[in-house]
């Protein structure tokens, strides 16, 4: 005999996990509060009928239980975009059921807002690239702080800082108090430990995308270093999940979002969406582009002469750019 289909709706947390399960027509089948075990969440389930799709909403440590559930048990699951979830919500008030009810629901009738659930090695490449970033990050706060010291001591630096030469008058100049120095000398600790950190880090990933065939593809880009090959392969992950360049572009949050009503037609900036140090990694490289391949030189300088800004100009390229390199990466 065979089984009911059914449809769940997965609330994950590391220490409950709530369910809810639907039948094709919409009834309530149960609903549980189990422990964070794949075993508990499938006895749970099978007491009411057969997984059909199975909807969780993309948080720290969904795509490892997705992709557990998936192995195991051979169950279709999907990631939930949580902004667009919250979006659909019909009432001010949240709780874990209706949380679960509401994902239930949504993989059940087919409008469930999907995220892309990264394989296993791909979210490992992002961990080491987060975490590379995270110690860039601290080595720019550091740097700010022992320059602020500086200006707090109203201490006359000599030109382009953080050269060798900069950086013996830093460690010798009798310009700065005896408290000044003692805490210049842990900022500059920090900072060669930090410095440290990061090289270990690029030779780990180093290490670790040794043999990666798109890796060694974005390699092969005009402006495209070892950082930003890591971040467009992490982020990214797989070119051909995308159906055409725009929804890439869109995707790295460099298109431009349209703010039309009525007869008025305008832009608002770039879209609010897409992961911040992607984006960084991208507009960095049409800052070089724009420096070095004609093509892009004259591009900025047609936007210049329209009186576009930098910043614009950067995007603009950044993202005419990322449309292009999605044919040519599908091609390769």
């Amino acid at each position: 005999m065979d089984r009911v289909p059914v449809f769940v709706g997965i609330d994950y947390h590391p220490s409950v996990v709530q369910l809810c399960v639907k039948d094709a027509a919409g009834r309530d089948l149960g609903r549980a509060r189990v422990g964070d075990s794949c075993e508990e969440i499938f006895q749970a389930v099978e007491r009411f009928g057969q997984a059909r799709r199975v909807a969780i909403e993309a948080c720290c440590g969904a795509a490892d239980l997705g992709e557990e559930l998936a192995d195991r048990y051979g169950w279709s699951v999907d990631l939930a975009h949580p902004g667009y979830v919250n979006r659909m919500r019909q009432t001010p008030d949240k709780s874990d059921l209706t949380d679960a009810q509401l994902l239930a629901d949504l993989t059940r009738v087919g409008y469930l807002p999907k995220v892309w659930m990264a394989p296993h090695a791909v979210r490992e490449l992002r961990l080491l690239v987060r975490h590379r970033q995270g110690l860039c990050n601290d080595r720019r706060d550091t740097k700010l702080r022992l320059r602020a010291l500086l200006r707090e001591q109203r201490v006359k630096e000599p030109p382009r800082p953080w050269t060798r030469p900069w950086l013996a008058w830093l460690k010798t100049s009798d310009a700065i108090s005896a408290q000044g120095r003692w805490v210049l000398d842990e900022h500059l600790a920090h900072l060669e430990y930090t410095l440290a950190r990061i090289k270990a880090a690029e030779a780990h990933l180093e290490q670790l995308t040794k043999g990666d065939q798109v890796v060694a593809r974005l390699l092969e880009e005009p402006g495209i270093g070892r950082v930003t090959a890591w971040t467009l392969r992490a982020e990214i992950g797989r070119f051909d999940r995308f159906r055409n360049g725009r929804q890439l572009s869109r995707f790295c949050g460099l298109t431009p979002r349209n703010a039309s009503s009525g007869k008025k037609q305008a832009d608002a900036g770039l879209v609010k969406a897409g992961n911040p140090q992607l984006r960084a990694a991208l507009i960095e490289t049409a800052h070089r582009l724009a420096r070095y391949v004609p093509r892009w030189k004259d591009m900025k300088q047609r936007l210049k002469g329209r009186g576009k800004s930098g910043s614009e100009t950067a995007a603009a390229i950044a993202n005419r750019w990322t449309r292009g390199l999605y044919h040519r990466m599908i091609a390769a």
